[in-house]
């Protein structure tokens, strides 16, 4: 019996992800493949998008394996840069599967998004490390350190929310994160958050905007007899609830449902287009174009 020779397993952590955004011409892709088998890295995922083949923008993300790759990954990216990257005009980054994203999380009281983000980082669902949780109260603590998370407290008003979000950010810088999911934080964060801050934020709310606003859209839902309810995960912006949407979905409700049922299914949407939404940012699916998105 001949028995055929073993292929040795590649590390599925010993992968990178780089994603490019540029004027659309051609050879692009052609490019980029040629450079990454000079080098000797093996494509494995590989997807491409035009807004408009004659001038437009093209975006690319394409995924590969590092084992037999012939150069560090600085003298790497260095020659991308000027070999492939400067000619094309390229805005692209490039990424390590095996350095996780750190990944803080700001919650107030609901628990049904952020026990749903521990629960998958602890399932390897989601390929990061969460080095905090911000909370502007005092009941989830003892949820964040069951899971071994470092919890703190920043009391949020009135008065004091400029130095509130000065703490918030020292808080986050401190602990490394590359970026923020606000799992129901009902704060609106400022500009000087973000700008400060610099890094993304994600979050997410009902899908009732513009119709529905105030403090229970539920039920004003309700009373109106709508037919679907949803959720909208999207980057946060300083125009309130209009960043760009990563990620949205929608179920079909009917007369049947009271108010208590439409917020039991509203937050069961919350959650899973939030982790959607998360897992699609961690691996680097999203490219931002203007206020929009395209989502690998």
């Amino acid at each position: 019996m001949t028995v055929a020779p073993s292929v040795p397993r590649l590390d599925p952590l010993h992968t990178a992800v780089l994603t490019v955004t540029c004027p659309d011409r051609k050879g692009i892709v052609a490019a980029v493949s040629q450079f990454l088998f000079s080098h000797g890295a093996n494509i494995i995922h590989s997807d491409q998008h035009s807004t408009d083949p004659a001038g437009g923008t093209f975006f690319m993300r394409m995924e590969f394996h590092l084992d037999g790759l012939d150069l560090a990954r600085e003298p790497f990216e260095r020659a991308f840069a000027q070999v492939v990257a400067a000619p094309f005009g390229m805005d692209w980054q490039l990424s390590y599967t095996a350095q996780p994203k750190r990944m803080a999380i700001l919650v107030s009281r609901y628990d049904h998004c952020f026990l749903d983000l521990l629960w998958r980082k602890r399932r390897g669902e989601l390929n990061v490390e969460i080095p905090l949780v911000i909370s502007n109260h005092e009941d989830l603590r003892r949820d964040a350190e069951m899971f071994g998370i470092p919890f703190h407290v920043v009391p949020v008003t009135k008065e004091n929310k400029a130095e509130a979000e000065v703490e918030q950010v020292r808080l986050l810088r401190e602990a490394g994160a590359d970026f923020a999911v606000l799992a129901r934080y009902m704060q609106i964060l400022s500009g000087d958050f973000l700008r400060e801050f610099g890094r993304p934020v994600i979050n997410i709310h009902h899908s009732f905007l513009p119709a529905f606003v105030g403090a229970n859209p539920y039920r004003a839902a309700f009373q109106r007899g709508v037919k679907l309810i949803g959720a909208t995960s999207h980057y946060v912006t300083e125009e309130l609830d209009a960043g760009p949407i990563i990620a949205q979905d929608v179920i079909p409700v009917t007369h049947r449902e009271t108010p208590e049922a439409l917020v039991r299914l509203g937050r069961d949407v919350e959650r899973q287009v939030l982790a959607r939404a998360v897992k699609a940012h961690v691996e680097d699916r999203v490219l931002v174009h203007g206020n929009k998105t395209v989502v690998f």
